[in-house]
Formats: C-alpha cells, sequence, structure tokens
C-alpha cells in the first residue's frame, strides 16, 4: 500500500518541500526577526534528517567498485528486458542494504527471497507506485 514511500521520486519530492519550508522560514525570520521561525528551521532541518539519512546511508553507501562488481553480473545477460530486470533489481539492493549488510546477508534466506521476488514484482509493474 505505501509502496511509494521507496522511490526516489518521493524522497526528491520531500527534499523540495523542505527546502522551501526552510527558505521560506529564513525569509520570515530575517522579514520579523521571532524566535520561532528559527525552531522551524531546526525542527525542519532534524525531521529532514530523521527522515532522508536512512536513504542516503543504503544508497550512498556502496562504492563505485562494489556496484560495478554487482552490476557486472547483468552485463552477461543478452535479453534487453532481463538486463532493465538485473539492473533494477541490482538498483533496488543498493538501496535497501549498505554493502557491509548485503555482505553478511544470508542469500538463502527466506527474507531474502521475499525482498528479491517484491524488488521484481516492483521493476516489472507499469504503475505509478
Amino acid at each position: 500500500m505505501f509502496d511509494f514511500l521507496d522511490s526516489d521520486w518521493f524522497n526528491i519530492t520531500l527534499e523540495i518541500i523542505f527546502l522551501v519550508l526552510i527558505i521560506w522560514d529564513v525569509k520570515k525570520y530575517i522579514q520579523t526577526k521571532k524566535r520561532e521561525h528559527i525552531i522551524n528551521i531546526v525542527l525542519t532541518l532534524g525531521f529532514a534528517y530523521w527522515t532522508l539519512y536512512p536513504y542516503y546511508n543504503s544508497y550512498v553507501g556502496w562504492e563505485d567498485e562494489q556496484k560495478k562488481v554487482m552490476i557486472s553480473t547483468c552485463q552477461g545477460v543478452k535479453d534487453k528486458d532481463e538486463k532493465k530486470l538485473c539492473e533494477c533489481v541490482d538498483d533496488t539492493i543498493f538501496k535497501g542494504y549498505t554493502h557491509d549488510e548485503y555482505i553478511a546477508l544470508d542469500k538463502n534466506s527466506s527474507e531474502y527471497r521475499e525482498f528479491l521476488k517484491e524488488a521484481k514484482e516492483d521493476c516489472l509493474d507499469d504503475s505509478w507506485f
């Protein structure tokens, strides 16, 4: 039901909203010098950090060499659609796990298999959410 929460567009929209709120509060603080706008800025920055840090921690936590090793498994795939699916699943793994978590993960566990099944379904789904 809430699959859109994991999408890139949702995170980008949150970033834009946070920036607009911060800019508006800075503008209002400059005009009025009221302390409440400083509190709003601090709360907005705190909420942005709390919301977006897990996304960036997992997605940006992969080094380029580590990503190349994962993506290189898609290079042997000849079919265009299968290659797109492979790259989409890799991208989902980059977002879902840090490199250390992925290495330590039991690839035969039912939890990981369920994650891959959902990732494939999401990648093959053409809907917006």
